[in-house]
């Protein structure tokens, strides 16, 4: 699914002070796109709000990572937290607040001090309150409006590709001359300033192991 830019082009003409209308569409479209797909790869998160994805993550302990932040449940983005047995297995769906709890995006699986033979984990033979090898999640994530601190440095990044489209190092007529950063040579690229900027919304590399 091809995520939308985390600005538009009309974001893009109030940041450069220019009138509507006056930039290239297509050309302003491919820069908020190129700079989204630079923000979205430093955090590795997908910042737009996304309905209903379903995934499948490996379990084994008692707290299970969801990747992708924040986590939005409400009565139109419903949690689904289902644990899967072996190939042919039996599937459980669990309850909030009965077999886990969530914090955040980490959900902490559940003891069944109450009931020994409550399945708090598959099989029942499993340890108590660890997470089954595998488990199926179906929630909704990211924002329906883009925090304005990405927005801004989307923007920037979107504001360098088209202030050097053709990627030159400096440029002179008659007695004016422009060097243009480094940043906007060659597909602009986050400075440390932007990174700094977004460790907030950055997910650790492996914050999640593989399924």
């Amino acid at each position: 699914m091809a995520l939308p830019p985390l600005a538009t082009v009309a974001d893009l003409e109030a940041a450069m002070q220019r009138d509507s209308g006056s930039l290239n569409e297509s050309q302003a479209e491919l820069a908020l796109r190129r700079a989204s797909a630079r923000v979205r790869a430093h955090t590795r998160q997908d910042i737009t709000l996304v309905e209903g994805e379903t995934i499948e993550l490996p379990g084994g302990e008692r707290v299970l990572t969801v990747p992708q932040r924040p986590l939005v449940v409400d009565e139109s983005h419903p949690l689904t937290v289902v644990e899967l047995g072996m190939p042919g297995g039996v599937e459980v769906t669990l309850t909030e607040n009965t077999d886990y709890t969530r914090l955040g995006n980490e959900l902490t699986r559940g003891y069944p001090w109450w009931s020994p033979t409550r399945t708090m984990g598959w099989p029942w033979q499993q340890q108590p309150g660890v997470w089954a090898p595998r488990v199926r999640v179906t929630y909704s994530h990211g924002w329906s409006d883009i925090p304005d601190d990405i927005m801004d440095i989307v923007l920037d990044l979107a504001s360098m590709n088209l202030a050097n489209p053709e990627n030159l190092r400096s440029i002179s007529i008659d007695d004016y001359a422009r060097t243009f950063a480094s940043e906007t040579i060659g597909n602009a690229r986050l400075t440390p300033g932007h990174k700094a900027d977004l460790r907030p919304y950055r997910r650790p590399a492996f914050s999640v192991r593989p399924s």
